[in-house]
């Protein structure tokens, strides 16, 4: 099926977050190509009128940049987060550039940013991320498994290409963290190994909607990892290895 690409406009961009540490949600569009089979965000179908499955529809709020310049106006300044519920950098941004543009506006106020994406289209982004007094940027890697990430997270960029955006972003001085998150079947150290040098911090997620993904599960024979213990210890092996460096664990 096609992607259904819809032009919308909204009354309100900057939403309060329920994020610990976090004041602020900006979502540049409802909906996400990624179609990451986990993805708890699917409950955004309901507001939108949409029947298609969940990764077929992105509704792109198209004055969410001229939204966001007024409410920062008169909002009180504090930590936003890009994004919650959708990947601000998913493919379309490439051509919308909403996210770019909310950025600008952020800019002229220096409210501090975090971006958390799957994306290394947030590389395009470099000049302005930089001029950020206060900013951090998160790269989802969920696994070191490339075969497991394109069943998981079927139209999501390859694990290589996010580590190589984390890396950039480093050796650019920029704040930068792995959101590990939700833990999928993998081997630990090789993705320590891979990820450590390009971060300052991690922050570590259970599988928490395991019902969308237990067929997955079980058609590919990896049933241990929906024994929590299991799982538990795989958490305990990447906090051991991120000795040294602050882990976060939800």
């Amino acid at each position: 099926m096609s992607l259904i690409i819809k032009e919308i406009r909204v009354k309100s961009i900057l939403t309060k977050s329920g994020i610990p540490g976090v004041d602020y949600c900006i979502n540049p569009y409802t909906g996400c190509s990624h179609g990451c089979r986990y993805c708890y965000a699917t409950f955004m179908k309901r507001y939108t009128g949409h029947t298609e499955a969940w990764g077929n529809f992105v509704d792109v709020k198209i004055n969410a940049p001229e939204v966001l310049q007024r409410e920062l106006k008169r909002k009180e300044k504090g930590r936003a987060i890009i994004s919650s519920v959708t990947d601000a950098y998913q493919p379309l941004e490439g051509r919308y550039k909403i996210t770019r543009q909310c950025l600008e506006v952020l800019l002229q106020h220096q409210f501090p940013v975090d971006i958390l994406t799957k994306s290394p289209l947030v590389l395009r982004d470099m000049d302005l991320i930089k001029r950020f007094e206060d900013i951090e940027v998160g790269i989802t890697i969920t696994t070191d498994d490339e075969a497991i990430r394109k069943v998981f997270e079927p139209k999501a960029p390859p694990i290589a290409a996010r580590i190589n955006a984390l890396k950039t972003l480093h050796d650019h001085g920029i704040k930068t963290y792995a959101f590990i998150g939700p833990v999928l079947p993998m081997d630990p150290e090789a993705l320590l190994k891979k990820i450590i040098p390009h971060v300052d911090s991690i922050i570590i997620d259970r599988m928490n909607y395991t019902s969308k993904t237990l067929q997955i599960y079980q058609r590919m024979n990896l049933h241990k990892w929906l024994n929590k213990g299991f799982v538990e210890d795989i958490i305990q092996r990447l906090r051991k290895g991120f000795a040294g460096k602050p882990v976060s664990i939800c």
